[in-house]
């Protein structure tokens, strides 16, 4: 990823390309990431996210809230690039994505992993039992899955998708990175295939587009998602305070 492609925002070097150029890097592989705006809030608390985050190979500007508050502060053309337009992309548009058969798919449980190979297959894309994986429940500290390590390293997959909650996913991801003995894509959207396979709120790319789709989330799941969005209000002063800097500096 090319210096002219990133802009850095509290330490991380987010991409400011367009979805197609985004795919074209996941073929070369290494971590690509989507920070939600609640977990950027709690860089300052959790260093293991932190540093996942700074060290990922691509991040998306995922949040609304950071671009619209970035905009505030420093002007200039930031456009968010959402973990659910991006796998949206990659599942129904990316041809390279499409025609690989080596996908590897973590899922947050066994009810959701069905629904969303279902989904899959409608769409063309088979994701057989022997390739998906359902993840514990992992501790919020460290996250290591020696179990699931090994079973990646025997497959040896292009594309390792994780689908599990903000804060874990990318620990996840970034334990792998590290640990792995090759290079494969390792795309961390969260909950987006939630969304796509109608587990979650629907949210259409209208409402994606214009940043509400924390709305649609606070709307069907308020006890949920409502404290959690309610966290990301502790960006602002933490952009305001370190814009381009790493808090930890």
């Amino acid at each position: 990823m090319s210096e002219e492609n990133t802009i850095t925002i509290l330490g991380i070097r987010f991409f400011t390309g367009t979805v197609e150029e985004a795919g074209a890097l996941a073929t070369k592989g290494g971590l690509i990431l989507a920070p939600s705006g609640p977990g950027l809030a709690g860089l300052r608390e959790d260093r293991i996210y932190q540093e996942a985050v700074e060290n990922c190979d691509v991040a998306l500007p995922d949040s609304g809230f950071m671009v619209l508050l970035w905009k505030l502060f420093k002007g200039g053309s930031l456009k968010r690039l959402s973990g659910l337009k991006f796998l949206a992309y990659l599942i129904l548009q990316d041809e390279t994505f499409r025609n690989e058969q080596d996908h590897f798919w973590i899922m947050p449980n066994v009810e959701e992993g069905e629904a969303n190979r279902a989904w899959l297959g409608n769409q063309g894309i088979i994701a057989n039992p022997a390739d998906c994986y359902v993840a514990p429940f992992y501790d919020p500290g460290i996250v290591e899955d020696s179990v699931l390590l090994g079973l990646i390293a025997e497959k040896r997959p292009r594309y390792i998708i994780v689908n599990l909650g903000g804060g874990v996913q990318e620990k996840l991801g970034y334990y792998l990175r590290r640990s792995l003995p090759y290079k494969p894509a390792i795309i961390c959207t969260g909950a987006a295939i939630a969304f796509l396979s109608g587990r979650q709120a629907n949210i259409p790319p209208w409402a994606d587009r214009i940043y509400l789709g924390w709305l649609l989330r606070c709307l069907k799941s308020p006890t949920h998602f409502v404290p959690r969005y309610w966290n990301a209000a502790r960006l602002l002063p933490l952009l305001c305070r370190f814009r381009e800097k790493s808090p930890t500096t």
